[in-house]
């Protein structure tokens, strides 16, 4: 492995690969530069004398600018470099012609094919709340369904869908809550699906079953707990009849172009923008080639790379909903007076991303480089397929919860820190570095660390992905699932009664 890597060559700084000590001397395009720190692995180093007030170039973008005069070999970080990003900006279409590298190719995949015509990587049995209070009740009526019927083999898994919603909300709150929910209802990775009410929340049942539109009744059942006398072996009878329903279906081939996947990174460092976040660019682009769908979303974090979305835009309608994704997602943080580059975390800085503009940066590169079909508002559901933007925050549980409401039957999730967490479709867990796949190998499922590997191509990687990737959508667990691992967090936006 080599010990630095300029990115760009018009960069003003190189990404140490491993961990640096000062006084070292480094080759850097014959250039010989000694360190005068101790630079940690991810982070950045100045190749060249940067003025005060210059820019910081990393990928070939500004990345913000320097605070103070700094000189080759120094380190360059949060203590001497700022955002160039401040207030709401205006945009004009300008757009740009992309070829994908990848030819389509006749690969298939292991998956449900539902009645409505969608496809599902999973056969699932959920229990979908409509108010946290039935969480419990929930639990009880799985416990009983395990109990009774023993072998739940026809099923995947078994699961409660708790969140803390459903009552005491107002307008878009409610909304949110509701739409969240109704997406879970007709995700086709579930098999079949009891939806519990209370009787006296917000959610109506009777008015969320109408929202709903016609359903497979075989498949969803619906029960108001506080309608029957024991709301326990009542909805045991009401799964029941969804297993008898559902217990005969089976995996057929489906075309890759069925695919939909949702693209995340969280606990990211210095090196998400050059080994997992450019590999999901890679297999997205590897996808949309085959006729399939992939979505990102972290709205705060196109945020300094937004542009380069815009530019991408397959028209100018597309574009203007593009405008309105940020733009309203910044007017959403001066409503509530809060700072809008108020990122990277504490996780990010250590791990070696020093502003909004590095985080975004790397963050969009895992969008590859195909044009931009559509642009999604929060709770809706995925038409077209190809390269989709969807509106949710940056917070790990709420994008990728947003991301499987969508439609997506899976999330690929980059991460340099590592995080155990699952939504509730499979969500398989990309290193950026190695470090972390040996460290916790019960929750990383994918190294995408061998990029930084001599002798190890972009192009061998790509293709042991695509072959892991269909591997999973045809039945193989990934860690969450292993785990057990699976929640769901809707966006909260306004005030609680």
């Amino acid at each position: 492995m080599k010990d630095i890597m300029q990115i760009n060559a018009n960069d003003n700084i190189i990404l140490a690969l491993r961990d640096l000590k000062k006084s070292e001397t480094l080759d850097v395009n014959g250039q010989q530069i000694e360190l005068m720190e101790d630079i940690n692995r991810g982070h950045k180093i100045a190749v060249r004398a940067i003025k005060d007030q210059e820019n910081i170039i990393k990928y070939g973008f500004p990345i913000g600018h320097a605070l103070t005069d700094i000189s080759p070999g120094e380190w360059v970080h949060a203590h001497n470099t700022k955002t160039n990003l401040s207030g709401t900006e205006e945009y004009v279409y300008e757009p740009i012609q992309t070829a994908n590298p990848y030819m389509k190719e006749d690969r298939i995949f292991k998956g449900y094919r539902r009645e409505n015509g969608k496809v599902g990587i999973r056969n699932e049995l959920w229990i979908v709340p409509t108010v946290g209070c039935v969480n419990g009740i929930a639990e009880k009526i799985i416990k009983r369904f395990e109990n009774v019927v023993g072998d739940i083999s026809p099923f995947d898994n078994v699961l409660v869908l708790k969140h803390n919603y459903g009552c005491s909300q107002l307008g878009d709150d409610h909304e949110n809550t509701k739409k969240i929910l109704m997406d879970a209802v007709n995700h086709p990775n579930a098999g079949g699906v009891l939806v519990l009410g209370l009787g006296c929340e917000n959610n109506e049942l009777p008015e969320f079953k109408k929202a709903l539109g016609p359903v497979n009744e075989g498949r969803i059942k619906f029960l108001i707990s506080q309608a029957v006398t024991d709301e326990i072996e009542e909805g045991l009878k009401l799964v029941k009849e969804i297993y008898e329903y559902a217990k005969n279906d089976k995996r057929e081939d489906i075309p890759l172009s069925e695919l939909k996947i949702g693209l995340k990174c969280g606990g990211s460092d210095g090196f998400s923008g050059i080994t997992a976040n450019p590999l999901l660019g890679r297999f997205s682009d590897y996808l949309i080639a085959q006729g399939g769908t992939t979505v990102l979303t972290e709205v705060p974090e196109m945020f300094g790379a937004e542009t380069i979305l815009m530019e991408r835009a397959i028209n100018e309608e597309v574009f203007e909903k593009t405008v309105h994704l940020i733009n309203d997602f910044k007017d959403y943080f001066l409503k509530h007076d809060m700072p809008v580059y108020e990122n990277p975390s504490p996780g990010n800085k250590a791990g070696g991303i020093t502003t909004l503009e590095d985080k975004s940066l790397g963050c969009t590169q895992k969008a590859g480089s195909s044009p931009v079909v559509d642009v999604l508002k929060y709770g809706e559901v995925l038409e077209t397929n190809g390269l989709n933007l969807l509106s949710a925050p940056g917070n790990d549980l709420v994008a990728s919860t947003a991301l499987a409401a969508a439609g997506c039957q899976m999330v690929l999730f980059t991460t340099g820190r590592g995080t155990p967490f699952g939504t509730f479709v499979p969500t398989m867990k990309i290193s950026t570095n190695t470090q972390i796949y040996n460290t916790k190998p019960h929750w990383i499922d994918y190294n995408a660390g061998t990029l930084l590997e001599d002798g190890v191509s972009s192009e061998q990687v790509l293709e042991d992905f695509v072959d892991y990737i269909v591997r999973v959508a045809s039945g193989e667990f990934v860690n969450n699932e292993k785990n057990d691992f699976r929640e769901i967090a809707i966006f909260k936006t306004g005030v609680t009664l």
